[in-house]
């Protein structure tokens, strides 16, 4: 079926304005919406594509949003949901950005962001329940799921791996036990003409900027260092945006002098408090950048073409991926040994989610950890004396509004958000 444009501003407006709170919730947020209440794909074809996501560089949550968005309306849907699902985000990031150039305060989204942590946990604990009860449906799916937690959390093992490793088991036990395909669907081989052309026009299009800079600008101004730094880190964020986040913390303040020290973790606040994705923090990062060192233009506007750069940058090469490999999806999963593989890959997704849960569950709730690092172990615990009670109770209301009284998600984070800037300012 082939939705309409107005259909997909409609939905993916409603997914962009409901993503808070980093990929885990944003995922969950399209699952629910996508997969439950409209029934536009399968349990089974969202988790093959959250699989995909998973193993482009980049942003998971936005490439899955534009890859279900090709799925309703081929690269128009694509560009649709993806852009929908950034351009929130941007708009409110680059606002706060201003806000924090002219009065440096951050406490109003702090307010806000205390909130919203709670709530988006519960909204992330019930979506991992959902999804993992309809993907783990043996034990060797149970097993790679758990492995896949205890690597990532305990072991703090690189995403990469834990995925190349899952799929490689799913491939042996496939084999071992011969397992079988239910459904046998002849799918073609998609043309390679048609994704060697996609992709030499998604790379014009990406790079063209960077020229274009390096033209009126030139090959040493701040903004060609901006264009080409964010290029190359866009291709490397596997693990999730905190893997990503602390390279680029590193090179902004050490190397390029970009922020000061302590600037990271108020850019951090703010993306945390905005829809979008995590890593668009990064567009904090060209403001301030663009801001500091402009080229000769006002500083004002210097921070906000600084803005537009890193996004494009940073979200250009999602298209990309998307655009390009989209057509082999299932085409690479009716072979069977990919299925084997994709099959394992899935559950090691549901310990993916599991981590990323926990993860927030324990930061929303606890306020110091103790770190260990030694036997191969590498992880954080949090002290039991430092639990937060006031978001305790954010997220025990929050629980019973979404579970006991059914109440939607937005009702619920605008409770949230309330009792947040309550904490803050009385």
């Amino acid at each position: 079926m082939i939705y309409s444009p107005n259909e997909l501003f409609k939905l993916w407006g409603t997914v962009a304005l409901n993503s808070f709170g980093g990929p885990a919730a944003q995922i969950s947020v399209i699952h629910k919406l996508v997969v439950e209440d409209k029934k536009i794909i399968t349990e089974k074809k969202f988790l093959n594509a959250l699989n995909f996501c998973m193993l482009l560089p980049g942003p998971e949550a936005q490439q899955l949003a534009t890859y279900m968005g090709w799925i309703m309306n081929g690269w128009r849907g694509g560009i649709i949901a993806g852009g929908l699902f950034i351009l929130p985000g941007f708009i409110s990031i680059l606002l706060l950005s201003y806000i924090y150039i002219l009065f440096n305060d951050v406490k109003l989204i702090q307010g806000i962001f205390y909130g919203i942590k709670p709530a988006i946990t519960v909204i992330v604990i019930l979506a991992l329940v959902r999804i993992g009860k309809k993907s783990l449906n043996n034990k060797f799916l149970f097993f790679i799921a758990f492995a896949a937690f205890i690597a990532l959390f305990f072991f703090n093992i690189s995403f990469p791996i834990v995925i190349l490793i899952a799929g490689l088991l799913g491939i042996i036990h496939g084999q071992l036990f011969n397992i079988h395909i239910k459904e046998t669907k002849l799918i073609s081989r998609p043309l390679l003409k048609n994704s060697i052309k996609t992709l030499s026009l998604g790379i014009t299009l990406w790079f063209l900027p960077i020229f274009c800079v390096a033209i009126f600008w030139g090959a040493d101004s701040n903004l060609h260092r901006l264009n080409i730094f964010f290029s190359k880190m866009s291709l490397t964020t596997f693990g999730g945006a905190y893997a990503a986040l602390s390279y680029v913390s590193q090179q902004a303040v050490d190397v390029f002098g970009w922020l000061k020290n302590g600037e990271m973790l108020d850019g951090l606040a703010l993306a945390e408090s905005t829809p979008g994705p995590l890593i668009q923090v990064v567009q904090y990062v060209g403001f301030m950048g663009g801001y500091r060192f402009s080229d000769g233009m006002s500083p004002m506007f210097s921070a906000f073409l600084a803005s537009v750069l890193t996004t494009w940058m940073t979200f250009a090469p999602c298209f990309i991926f998307i655009f390009t490999f989209a057509p082999y999806v299932e085409y690479i999963q009716s072979k069977k040994v990919f299925f084997d593989a994709l099959n394992s890959i899935t559950a090691a997704v549901v310990g993916v989610i599991f981590n990323l849960s926990l993860w927030f569950f324990i930061n929303t709730i606890f306020q110091n950890f103790v770190h260990i690092n030694s036997c191969f172990l590498n992880f954080n615990y949090p002290t039991f004396d430092s639990v937060d009670y006031y978001g305790l109770v954010i997220l025990i209301i929050s629980s019973f509004m979404q579970v006991k009284l059914k109440i939607s998600l937005l009702p619920t984070l605008g409770v949230a958000i309330i009792l947040g800037l309550l904490k803050f300012f009385i």
